[in-house]
Parts: structure tokens; sequence; C-alpha cells
């Protein structure tokens, strides 16, 4: 069912550049490569890179907006004015929620928050959260993640006397909110030096402004950064500059002393408390977190984040596990049913592009479904179902690498009712009358912008290597380069000419995996250990004695205590199909 993956090797950088940083920095020549890859091309800059340095973020001041932010917080702590943190229901919104509500409420401020509800309420502000908070006696509303398109939301808690700060990361309109202060490092007229922060990212650099007006320590805020870290690598914004910064010391307070929640969800992950990842929060952490908000309630998890005992982060931490649970088990059977539908020919379009509805899906899923889709026949997805509480038909689209899915919903925009997200992830509601005309027109506007190219799965190879070349030495400076993420992914290498020692094996509860002792040719007494996740249908090729070709990259495996260097292969090739 998954298309064939096309593996393309990275143009080469500058010889004499390569030579220059390997020599002076006495690393391998791939290595040196990857830094130049990276745009490092000094002893100084490489030096910046293995070593982040918090003294090297960027002064929050400079952020449109930022004083005046700060200044109307100020006001309302020194009078006992009540504040309202508002933020998103999935990780990024809950985490962003969970760092400033907490860090205020050590303050001192008379703060509390709320996290909209998925089904009633939906995406972002809502006027039954601004009716809430005027019933509650709050003078003033800081949105997190959410609230760059909140023109009117923010005219309506006007009338009502409250002010509002939008704390975002999207991409604005021409006409920004007439809020007390919009940070936004997306702003046309902002001049912040990095605009792909996380929504928690942008809450981070606003309790920080706070603590340099109010001599609050920067050191108190490092233990802010767990949470900055969960919602950067949830939220797929670029690992390099300053998030680069922000994850490093966050992945280090992760895994030398979590906040009580953050440990709870570590270890009902099954995760070593001490050796958590990026991918340990895209795959286990992130799911779990977002899960509340798909299931129940997003207030749910930002109680865990910020709950003080463990018993009681142990306690909400098992009801989230069960919400993953849940969500995974109605995940599998939608997926199965979407799966059937585009294979029947049920879908409402196909070719270039994949649309499915059901009405009665569940709508806290069918992201990840249009996820599963886009994985098994690589194009455009979007996944629709019908909210129990409008009547209205609400979606998720996934796109594929190179096409702006974004705007070919925006394209459509006249039929819509709203709809917000990125380049390659968005969602979108609209009438039940209009989805026909709605899938023709973006089928049109899909089939109109994509090329052959952006529908073909791409795996883009940094270099050939040789298992000669995997010393302790090279593996201790390749895991310099994490942490590892968009803008800084994780290293792909290929070797050619490997075969199984003859103890490889299926592993999983399908046996849908291959775990493999393997062997380069030239080097015929020195095995490396590799997973190769949801290969089983290369095993009969490989235990036959076979030679095959692996694209991979190079992880550490911690078994019982030990770690090992792993390969992790991302694709197997016979010897004569490598291209």
């Amino acid at each position: 069912m998954v298309k064939e993956r096309k593996w393309i090797m990275k143009p080469r950088a500058d010889a004499d550049l390569v030579s220059r940083l390997s020599s002076e920095l006495g690393i391998d020549p791939v290595l040196a490569e990857l830094l130049a890859h990276r745009g490092i091309s000094t002893f100084a800059e490489a030096r910046s890179f293995f070593r982040p340095d918090l003294a090297n973020l960027h002064d929050p001041f400079l952020m449109k907006d930022m004083d005046k932010a700060v200044g109307r917080i100020r006001k309302a702590v020194s009078s006992g004015e009540k504040i309202l943190v508002y933020g998103d229901y999935d990780v990024d919104g809950t985490t962003a929620v969970s760092l400033v509500y907490s860090f205020f409420k050590k303050t001192g401020a008379d703060v509390d928050f709320y996290i909209p509800d998925r089904y009633d309420e939906g995406y972002g502000v809502s006027f039954k959260g601004i009716d809430w908070a005027e019933t509650n006696g709050f003078g003033l509303i800081i949105t997190l993640d959410c609230g760059i398109k909140a023109n009117d939301k923010v005219e309506y808690a006007s009338s009502k006397g409250i002010d509002m700060i939008i704390c975002d990361h999207h991409l604005p309109e021409q006409d920004l909110p007439r809020a007390v202060a919009v940070l936004d490092p997306k702003r046309e007229d902002c001049s912040y030096p990095f605009d792909d922060l996380s929504g928690c990212g942008v809450g981070f650099k606003l309790v920080q402004a706070y603590s340099s007006v109010c001599g609050i320590p920067f050191e108190s805020l490092t233990s802010l950064l767990d949470l900055l870290v969960v919602s950067i690598a949830s939220d797929l914004v670029s690992v390099m500059g300053e998030n680069r910064i922000l994850a490093y010391f966050g992945l280090k307070q992760l895994n030398e002393n979590p906040r009580t929640g953050l440990l709870a969800i570590i270890r009902l992950s099954g995760l070593d408390p001490s050796h958590i990842t990026i991918d340990d929060i895209v795959f286990k952490i992130g799911p779990r977190i977002n899960a509340a908000g798909r299931m129940e309630s997003g207030r749910v998890a930002v109680e865990m984040l910020t709950a003080e005992d463990e018993e009681t982060a142990a306690r909400i931490g098992c009801e989230i596990n069960e919400y993953n649970n849940e969500r995974k088990s109605i995940d599998r059977e939608i997926t199965r049913e979407a799966l059937e539908m585009v294979q029947n020919g049920s879908c409402l379009s196909s070719g270039n592009l994949t649309v499915v509805y059901n009405p009665n899906w569940h709508k806290g899923v069918v992201g990840i479904v249009a996820s599963r889709l886009v994985e098994a026949f690589y194009r455009p997805t979007i996944v629709f179902t019908k909210s129990q509480a409008n009547g209205l038909v609400t979606g998720s689209a996934r796109s594929v690498q190179g096409f702006d899915m974004y705007e070919a919903i925006e394209s459509c925009s006249d039929l819509l009712e709203n709809f917000g997200g990125h380049l390659y992830a968005a969602g979108l509601t609209l009438k039940e009358e209009n989805l026909p005309e709605f899938t023709r027109r973006i089928e049109r506007s899909v089939g109109d912008k994509i090329t052959q190219e952006m529908l073909t799965p791409v795996i883009y190879v940094d270099s050939v290597l040789n298992f000669e070349q995997i010393t302790p030495k090279f593996f201790r400076i390749l895991k310099q380069f994490q942490p590892f993420g968009p803008g800084n992914t994780a290293p792909v290498f290929v070797t050619e000419n490997v075969y199984d020692n003859g103890n490889g094996r299926k592993v999983g509860a399908d046996a849908g995996h291959l775990k493999l002792e393997l062997i380069q040719e030239s080097q015929p007494y020195r095995h490396i250990s590799a997973i190769a996740f949801n290969k089983a249908e290369h095993f009969e090729h490989i235990r036959n004695g076979n030679p095959i070709d692996i694209c991979y990259s190079i992880v550490e495996n911690y078994y019982r205590g030990i770690a090992n260097i792993q390969l992790r292969i991302k694709d197997i090739r016979d010897r004569e199909d490598f291209i």
C-alpha cells in the first residue's frame, strides 16, 4: 500500500569548507559536512552549535508590544485584578497555559486558567470563554497559542470591560486584533530575531520579560523549560536558533528534574526517566497530553502539568493514559474504515487528493486518521466528520512535502465557516450542503498545483557510510547534534551491501518489525544491531542471506540500563535496486 520511497543524496557541501572544519575540529569529514549543511562555517559557530548557552537567548523586549504586555500585567498584579490565562486544548496550548499560569501563581497574582472545549467551543478564543471570564470577575485575559485572528472576540471582551493580551505564533491577517498587546513574532512589523517560536515559547518570552522588569532571577525560570521542550517537540517547530537553546536545556530539565505531572506521564509511558529524547516526547509524552483534549478536556492536562504532589499527578496521569488508550482504539477503527473507503472508491475524492467523510466519526482523532492516510497513499488528505454540537462538518487536512495545503484551503474560504493552520496541517469547518462544491473546488486547486515529484515520498540521504566509520568517537560527536527536529533533522546514512548474521527475527505484537544483526561485507567480523519498524515483508529475503542496502539513522538504545549503538532503519533495498 505504501509507495516506494526514493532515496536522494543531498548536494555536497563545499569541499574546502568541509576539509577545514574537519581539520580544525578534529572530526570525521562526514560530521564536518553535516555542520556545513547547517550553515556552520567556523570553529566559533561550531562551538556555539555544540554548546548551547541560555545567555544567547534574545532580549524578549525585541518583540513588538512586549512592553505594553508587561506593563498591563504589572498593573493587574499590583491592583489585585483577576487574570485569566486562556489557551488551546492541544499540547502546545496546554503546556503554554501551564507555564504562564504556574509562573504568575508563584508571584502571588490572582490567576486562573481556561481551556475551551474542543467540541462545544472549538479552536481558539470563544464567546463562551469570554462570558465565563465576565461572570467570574476577570479583568484581563492572556491568550496563548491562539487569538491572532480573534478580532471579533477581542471587541466583544472590550465591550464587557475585559482587556486582552494576545500571545500567538500563527500567521496573522492584515488587520490585527485591537488588544492591549499582540505578541506574535510572525507580525510583519515585529523585528524579533527568531520567528519560529512555539505558542509556549511566546509565553516563555512573556514571563522572561516580566521577570527582568520585576527583578526575578532568570535562574528561577529554568524549571519551566521542561514544559517548553514538550511544546517545541510536539508542535514541530524548528529546532535551530533560539529553539535549539530552549530545547537543549528543556531536555536537560526533563531528564534531571521534571515537574511532577510530566514525571507521571514519563512513568506511564514506560520511558527511562533519565534518557528522554525528542522522539520520546513526539511519540509517547505528547500524544498522551493531547489525548485529554481529544477525548475529554484539555483542562485535565493543565491540572496534571501543574499538579504539585505526586498523588494528584499520578491519579490524573492514569486518567489521561486511559484517554490515550481509548483514543488509540478509536483511531485504529476509524483508520480501518477510512482505508476501506479509499480502496473501494467510496470516498468523496481520490486521485491527487483524498477526501473522506463519515458524520459519525470521532472529531478528536480525524487529524490522526488524516496523517495515517497520507502515510498509506502519500497524497494530500482531508478527513471530515460532523460536529454534534453545531451540526457543522469539521475536518482535518494533512499534506505531503512541498505542497501548501493551507493555501489550497484558503482558495475555497468563501465556502467555509472557519479555517486555520499551517503549510502541511489545517483544520476547517463548513456547512454540510457546501461539502460537494468544496470538494470539487479543492480537488481542482490541488490538481492544478501539485506535481508528480510532490506525490513521490522521498528520503534525503546525508552520506554513504561504512560501518568502520561508526566509531565511539563518531557517535559521541553525532549525539552532540541533538536535539533533532525540523531544521536539524537526525542525519540519514546509507550503507551498502550488508547482511544479517543469521540472528535476525521478527518482533512486535503483530510481528511487523525486524530486529537484525548486520554485517558489512568489507567487515565480516563486526556486526551492528538494527531495528526496522514495519519492514517485516523483507524478512524472507534477508533470512536467505541476500545482500541489502539500508537507509538509517543512528540512535542510542537503552535496555536494562545498558546503552548500545543501534541503527534505526528507514528503508531497505535489494542490492540491485539502489539508485
